[in-house]
């Protein structure tokens, strides 16, 4: 198969039971694109939005990364489970005695700037190892308590022992944790059953295709669904060079900008084309990250 260089950004809803880099690789073939990644890994379990970037628009993964994400979480309490979702093997089983004003003050005590303990079955790294190989082989680590932020918590529906929860949070939030900490607080336990991404940054779920859309669709169509590597962007300041500052940029060069403010913006030549990212500082526009030539 032909491979093509594609500079985009491709809005996925990816499908429950299929990983983050299966559903990746489906739409890499798709579009025939010589180089992608993404942008928020989902379990397999998750469902939901799932930024594919191709081509120059991995350089930027890291503001996808960066952005606040939100959630459609489906909890269970009196389970919980090792890996804190409903894959995992149950490890206590408790009665439910949770009133509507309990749960109303456990959920307070998630909302907020917060300290949350990784999972053991997480990506993270011990000693060169992913947390979950050594979870697997039973094995557990301590790990440090991390600083996020639960920026809305929402509670949806109860219908007795379920919950189903609205959470919009700060990037290296597990929402599995989060569940297995609600149900700590609540004296139950609690493990996620069900879990769909609706929003990373200003990205929705209504703009996503799901993978048997994009498959059913032609080139021509599959094509129209890509946004551009800026989009990525969006919150960034926008900074704007002649052709002579636009090629000292390029060329790795601080240029000297009239601009106010400091710090990152996305710099453009004459208004159109992306040349990368640029930091502003009190002696100019340095380049950060630049958009390969060609």
């Amino acid at each position: 198969m032909r491979r093509r260089r594609l500079d985009a950004v491709l809005l996925l809803d990816k499908p429950v039971g299929l990983s983050s880099s299966a559903a990746l690789q489906v739409a890499k073939r798709l579009l025939e694109a010589r180089k992608a990644g993404h942008a928020g890994t989902l379990d397999p379990l998750a469902s939901g939005l799932l930024p594919v970037l191709f081509g120059e628009a991995t350089k930027f993964a890291q503001f996808a990364l960066g952005s606040s994400k939100q959630y459609l979480a489906q909890l269970r309490l009196g389970i919980a489970t090792d890996t804190g979702d409903a894959e995992g093997k149950v490890v206590t089983r408790r009665p439910v005695r949770v009133d509507e004003a309990q749960l109303a003050r456990a959920l307070e005590r998630f909302r907020g700037a917060i300290e949350q303990v990784p999972p053991m079955f997480s990506a993270l790294k011990h000693a060169g190892q992913p947390l979950y190989a050594l979870a697997r082989a039973g094995r557990s680590v301590a790990r440090a308590a991390r600083k996020v932020t639960v920026h809305e918590l929402e509670l949806l529906e109860r219908r007795e022992d379920l919950l189903r929860l609205r959470i919009v949070c700060s990037k290296g939030t597990y929402i599995r944790q989060l569940a297995a900490d609600l149900g700590a607080e609540l004296g139950t336990g609690a493990h996620v059953e069900a879990l769909r991404r609706t929003a990373v940054g200003g990205f929705r779920i209504e703009q996503a295709a799901s993978l048997d859309a994009l498959q059913a669709m032609g080139e021509e169509a599959r094509s129209a669904r890509l946004l551009p590597p800026d989009s990525l962007l969006a919150e960034l300041p926008r900074l704007d060079l002649e052709p002579g500052g636009a090629e000292r940029f390029l060329s790795g060069r601080v240029v000297a900008v009239q601009a106010s403010g400091s710090g990152p913006c996305r710099v453009y030549r004459n208004g159109e084309q992306l040349l990368g990212i640029g930091e502003r500082g009190p002696d100019g526009l340095r380049p950060r990250r630049l958009i390969a030539r060609g």
